[in-house]
């Protein structure tokens, strides 16, 4: 069933999800099939199959095709699809190799974090010499105050981010202000990392990065794959979807209950009292539990291929969330965010040229912040869907820090406001 509408703007052409879910699934056929064509093969060198599925659902969206105000699919996806996506891509998962990927990844991922905290104070500065009127307001009008829940979800995630809405205390009225800036910067940068995913060897090049690490660990993934594989029977993929779904159902109920235990205890304003934090962490746990048994050999059955089916259809749904218009509504704002956004690019950047880290940990140790348990996986899975479990793994890293990072980029913030 379709969301009910609740302004008086036109209709899409398309508002029921029974009709968008079957759109969704020509799309990714349509994609996929081109992109396994010689023919076709240098366009998806330069635009990733990924990038595109994200993008198309956004444009549909431009030219009110579909709208996410009627479809609850982000919904399913999120709460569905993504647990399921982490179980079944972390069923199979080599923790020897992992630990062979070293301290570089942990480095990048913190580097991140870093570039955010201070991003955030570096952008009012610089705004504040062109536009200060921009990065200013006083009490809960004040931008600084908004820029808040953006260090929230940039660091950690949408719990973050609402945890950082309760204590700073911004205007709700304004509130849609931050979330376009998140929207807008987030995604395109999304989109640059996704299209960076493709030429990944040539900028590994350039940062003198030993991806050797990397190379082992999907090496290993997938002679393991190898050594499982075979044709799945219709028992394989009825255990595969009870694996997947019934941990998801699994995870909802015990993520309700701690949620709600955690509420009483620590209040709704605390990230840890989110229910969709521990649907993700428990989500993730049970498949590295599950990854020590004999079921770890239905990855050879197809377990992480199904994954990267629903993590798809989760890629189409956030981008009908993405407003292409809505770039040229709060210009000003938005450029803050893309000067703290570039600051944190930046950093990363100039870190991964010291120690030599591969764009891989670039990308997902930023994703891992920006975006986290919804978005890391997906940009991991763009270099090879064997590694997403290693955006999963660093996303619930950056839940665990995002409260604590948002805060004192925060207060730093507030020093710096004018």
């Amino acid at each position: 069933m379709s969301k009910v509408a609740t302004t008086s703007e036109a209709l899409p052409l398309i508002t029921e999800d029974t009709v968008l879910f079957g759109l969704f699934a020509i799309i990714l056929g349509v994609i996929f099939y081109t992109s396994s064509l010689n023919k076709f093969k240098k366009f998806y060198t330069f635009v990733p199959a990924l990038l595109l599925c994200y993008l198309i659902p956004a444009i549909l969206r431009h030219f009110n095709i579909i709208s996410e105000d009627h479809s609850n699919l982000y919904g399913m996806a999120k709460n569905y699809l993504l647990p399921g996506a982490l179980v079944l891509m972390t069923l199979g998962i080599d923790f020897q190799g992992l630990k062979k990927l070293g301290w570089k990844a942990i480095a990048m991922f913190l580097t991140g974090t870093v570039g955010v905290m201070i991003g955030g104070p570096l952008a009012i500065i610089i705004m504040s010499w062109f536009s200060p009127e921009t990065v200013g307001g006083i009490g809960d009008d004040a931008t600084w105050r908004g820029l808040s829940t953006l260090a929230g979800s940039w660091i950690g995630g949408g719990a973050n981010q609402a945890a950082m809405l309760e204590t700073y205390h911004y205007n709700g009225d304004l509130y849609g202000r931050m979330v376009t800036v998140d929207i807008i910067v987030a995604n395109l940068w999304m989109a640059v990392l996704l299209f960076g995913a493709g030429m990944h060897e040539k900028i590994d090049k350039w940062l003198k990065a030993d991806s050797s690490g990397i190379e082992n660990l999907k090496k290993r993934i997938k002679d393991y794959q190898s050594s499982t594989n075979r044709v799945a029977t219709s028992t394989d993929m009825m255990v595969i979807l009870a694996i997947a779904f019934g941990a998801v159902g699994i995870s909802h109920f015990f993520g309700g209950y701690i949620s709600e235990k955690l509420t009483e205890l620590l209040g709704e304003e605390s990230p840890f009292a989110s229910s969709f934090l521990w649907l993700v962490v428990l989500s993730t746990t049970i498949g590295l539990v599950l990854s020590f048994t004999k079921l770890r050999s239905y990855e050879g059955a197809g377990a992480s291929k199904i994954g990267s089916v629903f993590i798809y259809i989760l890629v189409l749904t956030i981008g009908m969330k993405m407003d292409l218009t809505e770039a040229v509504k709060e210009p000003l704002l938005i450029i803050v965010g893309v000067i703290w956004m570039l600051i944190h690019v930046t950093l990363m950047i100039v870190v991964a040229k010291i120690i030599k880290a591969p764009f891989f940990y670039i990308a997902v140790g930023s994703k891992a912040n920006i975006g986290g348990a919804a978005s890391a996986p997906v940009v991991a899975s763009a270099f090879d869907p064997s590694l997403a479990s290693v955006g999963a793994l660093l996303a619930i890293l950056g839940y665990a820090v995002g409260t604590y990072g948002a805060i004192a980029c925060a207060e730093m913030m507030y020093l710096v406001a004018p």
